[in-house]
């Protein structure tokens, strides 16, 4: 894969049509091409520079200084400067079970992360009788020159432990009110995604210390399911707020039947029981519209995109783009830009990434961070050209 190239899209933004963008390779010394559009009040004129490679990057954090915070599966957390380009590996990181789809996972700053410098860690663990996802509190010293994570506590597991290394999910957001959000996958069970006496396949909401909110709406059904907001998900893989402060959540679908849901308390999403997709085996699953009692997406894609990641926009560098949501997407080598707020919600654009695409943040500036899948991924930063 090449690394620390300038790519120049020139896209044609539309309302009603997704849109294919032209890439214009160049080298790092030579002169930036740039291909006009003939619309150019309709045109974003974006600039994708690769600024450096990670082994299996997963997530990625902005600090308040600019720098980042970035995860490699295979157990790795990194301090990026992207100024300097310098890496330096943090210490003192728990021992992930490496494998599959696990390995270390999500990273999320505690809301008041420039007093207290607490991090959270999402990762996959083995233990006698199986696999499952952990999150884990721990404080960030910065204060010298190998940094490191000091007062590690646990506080989250998925449960029950299975065998097999998929459908983790396990991101992790923060809220307004500073409640912790975590996705957790129904680790290719299907039916615990239906269980409250499991928190697999369920939307997770906490408090910070990793104590239930005690107004989550399943208080009096057990101490597993003190914890669930939200049940029949599949493996949500992409957490965030929009505007009005409101949680979507991207997750996979089976064969076909991607979805953007909107959660709500106490909201059961159908799955394994409904889904617009069908079984890898070509098995049949009912259609969500048969099952009205279900909560339906609000926009599902087939064939899938495999989101990977969700962001809504704020900044702005990409003034089409403020408010919308960004997905990356895996196998569609995309960003899919939706607008949630049109009726019905709606897919508005599309990106043509050429690469898996595994996480998104956005920066300070209104640029959008961007880190693809697998190995030697690159970490792209979307500028406006």
């Amino acid at each position: 894969m090449l690394s620390k190239k300038a790519f120049c899209l020139l896209i044609t933004v539309s309302a009603f049509l997704g849109l294919m963008a032209c890439h214009a390779q160049r080298s790092a010394e030579s002169a930036a091409h740039e291909q006009q559009d003939s619309s150019a009040s309709l045109g974003t004129s974006i600039h994708l520079k690769r600024i450096s490679e990670f082994n299996e990057p997963w997530a990625l954090a902005v600090l308040p200084d600019g720098r980042l915070l970035i995860t490699e599966r295979s157990g790795q957390l990194i301090l990026f400067n992207p100024i300097d380009q310098t890496k330096t590996l943090i210490r003192n990181i728990p021992k992930v079970a490496y494998g599959g789809q696990g390995g270390l996972g999500d990273i999320a700053l505690h809301p008041e992360f420039a007093q207290n410098h607490q991090i959270y860690l999402s990762y996959a663990e083995a233990v006698q009788g199986g696999y499952g996802a952990v999150v884990i509190r721990a404080d960030l010293n910065l204060d010298q020159a190998q940094p490191q994570l000091d007062n590690l506590k646990t506080i989250w597991k998925q449960v029950p432990k299975v065998r097999g290394q998929g459908h983790y999910a396990h991101r992790m957001l923060f809220d307004g009110a500073g409640k912790l959000w975590i996705s957790s996958g129904e680790r290719q069970k299907f039916e615990p995604a239906q269980d409250l006496t499991s928190n697999l396949g369920k939307m997770i909401r906490l408090n910070d210390d990793g104590s239930v909110a005690s107004d989550n709406p399943f208080q009096m059904q057990g101490d597993v399911a003190k914890q669930i907001w939200s049940l029949g998900h599949r493996n949500p893989l992409g957490m965030a707020l929009d505007a009005k402060k409101q949680l979507w959540v991207v997750e996979m679908g089976p064969k076909g039947g991607d979805e953007l849901n909107l959660i709500q308390k106490a909201k059961n999403y159908g799955y394994p029981i409904v889904s617009n997709g069908d079984h890898y085996s070509g098995l049949n699953i009912p259609d969500h519209v048969t099952r009205p009692e279900f909560e339906a997406p609000k926009l599902d894609w087939t064939p899938v995109i495999s989101p990977s990641s969700l962001i809504f926009y704020t900044g702005q560098m990409f003034p089409k783009w403020q408010d919308k949501a960004i997905i990356g997407g895996l196998s569609s080598e995309a960003l899919i830009i939706v607008d949630t707020t049109a009726q019905p919600v709606k897919e508005i654009q599309r990106i043509d990434m050429k690469e898996r695409i595994r996480g998104l943040q956005q920066a300070k500036d209104g640029s959008i961070w961007v880190i693809e899948d697998g190995k030697n991924a690159d970490l792209i930063q979307l500028l406006s050209h």
